[in-house]
């Protein structure tokens, strides 16, 4: 039986690369499908101020958070790390969103750097690890 987040050609589904937790995610896809929900997320919020990001920011920012945790525990799952601790890195990101404005949001930095060169600098695991087979890119 064939896996449904990939089809017969081999390629991951959008599905599949953004809206599940399960499996691994390679550092290169990480950081380009990081990068592509940064974007939407930066131009969200210069887009929709005011009123119209409070009427459509209860669906848009869960989804964005949702997106987030999935790719930031794929990514985790690749280098060997529980996907829970996707939640202290998006709690840090809340906490310092749009931009740090403090010395109490030191922590939070500090957690996103950690988090950086964890997830988007150092490989994966090689081989098979407790959360399947790697996917590649790094």
């Amino acid at each position: 039986m064939s896996d449904p987040a990939f089809p017969s050609n081999g390629r991951e589904t959008f599905a599949a690369r953004f809206l599940s937790a399960e499996g691994r995610l390679g550092r290169r896809g990480f950081l380009v499908s990081a990068l592509v929900l940064l974007a939407v997320a930066v131009v969200y919020d210069a887009v929709s101020a005011g009123t119209l990001q409070w009427i459509t920011g209860w669906l848009v920012w869960p989804l964005l958070a949702w997106v987030g945790a999935c790719l930031l525990a794929r990514r985790l799952h690749d280098r060997g790390r529980n996907g829970w601790i996707a939640a202290v890195i998006l709690a840090a990101l809340v906490a310092v969103w749009p931009q740090p404005s403090g010395f109490l949001d030191f922590p939070f930095v500090v957690v996103l750097i950690w988090a950086a060169v964890e997830l988007g600098v150092l490989t994966g695991e090689p081989g098979v690890n407790r959360y399947g087979p790697p996917t590649g890119g790094g």
